[in-house]
């Protein structure tokens, strides 16, 4: 099979598979999106979904944000990790958006880069979810995904991103990025994965990638 024909199998098997594309991190608006997706580093969607409400119930807005300290910040989302940072990182991008854009969000890649604690990820989920700029952030999943259907080297995240864009077509990136998340959540995770459940790599998977799970597999048998 063709690169470009695995291409529209992913495109079209992950269109069937999610026609409607759930949102993994509850908001209403750019700033709590960007607030949801800056606390979602290195933790679970599941676990940021259950903070978020108890801080935006304090704070939803940039300006009663800073009306808290850090630590007070710190207090309401130890348990998503790396709070110290987070907390930091939220009271001061709230400062600079009070200060430098009225304390609206900006559409702007090279702008959001520049907050604390927002890095490239980051600012491209927020573009793509808030804003509908095309980008194609790229988190654990798609990483896994990308090397499994041997779409990408898997040396790094940004070669992962630039096939990816290189690959797909940039009308489908916003959507595609998503899907892929469900997907790999649902049927090709890291652990406790099985390739007779997962469509996509067992049709256009990577051949070593294959033969490793098969001999792993069949170890396991014995």
């Amino acid at each position: 099979m063709k690169k470009s024909e695995k291409v529209d199998f992913v495109i079209n098997t992950l269109k069937d598979l999610y026609p409607t594309i759930p949102i993994p991190l509850d908001h209403k608006d750019p700033y709590t999106l960007l607030i949801a997706v800056l606390l979602s580093a290195q933790s679970t969607d599941v676990k940021v979904n259950q903070i978020t409400p108890l801080l935006f119930e304090q704070a939803d807005n940039p300006w009663d944000m800073v009306k808290m300290s850090p630590d007070q910040i710190r207090e309401i989302i130890k348990p998503v990790g790396l709070s110290p940072m987070k907390s930091k990182g939220i009271h001061g991008l709230s400062k600079i958006l009070i200060e430098k854009y009225k304390g609206k969000v900006p559409n702007d890649m090279e702008a959001l880069e520049e907050f604390p604690a927002v890095g490239h990820k980051t600012a491209s989920v927020v573009l793509a979810q808030a804003f509908g700029v095309p980008t194609f952030p790229v988190d654990t999943h798609i990483h896994r995904l990308m090397y499994r259907w041997n779409l990408s080297t898997g040396k790094n995240v940004q070669q992962t991103e630039k096939d990816a864009k290189r690959l797909f077509p940039e009308d489908v990136w916003n959507d595609l990025h998503l899907q892929i998340i469900w997907y790999g959540r649902e049927y090709s995770p890291a652990r406790g994965w099985d390739l007779d459940k997962d469509i996509i790599t067992k049709k256009i998977g990577r051949k070593s990638v294959i033969k490793a799970y098969d001999k792993k597999k069949a170890s396991k048998s014995k």
